[in-house]
């Protein structure tokens, strides 16, 4: 008969393995599959011919993925501290003791079990430059002839009027059209970081505050002092997911956007969006898997980076 300690190790791994081979069958083996298939010349039709890092080296050539990788960066920058922000403001207001919270909490989450498909929809009828809603009421403060998501402009290049004509592209900015789409991105993720937050917020126990009273604190000081500090953890987390999932937009550039999509100008086309057009629009599936497979590696570096950087800040007292 098997000790105790063995006991256990085969139960735990009874209990894990479900869970594992879930795991090995729809992530590490599609990995490895995508990793093998971006080492061919690989359509749909044809002979599969080896080409070894051809793709990866042809990636790396192609400037319509840096251009990619440059709108997706602008997303990212404008997405996410805009998100956390708006999220941990209102999670600040959530947390107080007001009449009908849970009906406020519900309304705020509500965008995050909806459908991306049907939210992009919606959105972009709110973005119609005609018929849309926010040029409605634009127009009624005098505002007009704003085409969300058909103007290339970069807000840069906007904000120098015509100086900004001659801006490279990289100086120029995010576009009209990718800040309209930043915006359905911030209203879609506000729910889930707000969530958790508040889910921070109340473990942060009462005596401090109490004992903040008493020393006098301004509530800003007690803001600053108490609340941002033992709220470092769910703000780490929700900086790190807020931009992985920010790098992985794809859906509203897709829908939202063009004919064709990733307009206009392609300055929407997003890396995510570069390698669905390769991959199942081109039938490229060897580059597509090599492009699919440099995102992974930047989003790990970015991930890495991150925790380099802002570990040390992090307080889990």
């Amino acid at each position: 008969m098997p000790s105790r300690p063995v006991r256990e190790a085969i139960n735990a791994i009874l209990l894990l393995l479900p869970a594992l081979l879930i795991l090995i069958a729809f992530r590490i083996i599609p990995i490895l599959l995508s990793v093998r298939m971006s080492l061919y010349d690989w359509g749909m039709a044809g002979p599969r011919s080896f080409v070894g890092l051809g793709n990866y080296l042809e990636v790396l050539k192609d400037p319509m993925f840096y251009k990619s990788l440059l709108n997706t960066g602008w997303y990212i920058i404008f997405e996410v501290p805009v998100t956390i922000f708006f999220s941990l403001f209102i999670a600040l207001l959530l947390n107080q003791r007001i009449r009908g919270l849970s009906v406020y909490r519900t309304i705020y989450y509500l965008p995050v079990v909806t459908s991306i498909v049907a939210v992009s929809v919606v959105w972009k009828w709110l973005l119609h430059p005609e018929r849309g809603v926010f040029n409605y009421f634009l127009s009624l403060a005098d505002i007009t002839g704003i085409r969300w998501l058909q103007d290339p402009r970069g807000i840069f290049q906007l904000i120098l009027g015509s100086h900004g004509n001659n801006l490279p592209y990289a100086l120029r900015g995010p576009s009209i059209a990718l800040i309209s789409l930043v915006l359905m991105g911030i209203w879609k993720a506000l729910g889930y970081n707000i969530v958790l937050f508040l889910a921070g917020l109340q473990n942060i126990p009462k005596t401090y505050y109490e004992a903040a009273r008493i020393d006098g604190a301004s509530r800003f000081k007690t803001f600053w002092k108490i609340t941002w500090p033992l709220l470092s953890p769910t703000t780490y987390y929700v900086l790190i997911m807020s931009s992985i999932a920010a790098f992985e937009t794809f859906a509203q550039v897709w829908i939202m956007t063009g004919p064709p999509p990733g307009g206009p100008l392609g300055t929407t086309k997003v890396v995510m969006y570069y390698f669905y057009e390769n991959a199942f629009e081109l039938w490229r599936l060897g580059y597509g898997a090599a492009i699919a497979f440099i995102a992974f590696l930047i989003i790990l570096c970015l991930t890495i980076l991150q925790r380099l950087v802002l570990e040390k800040k992090v307080h889990y007292g």
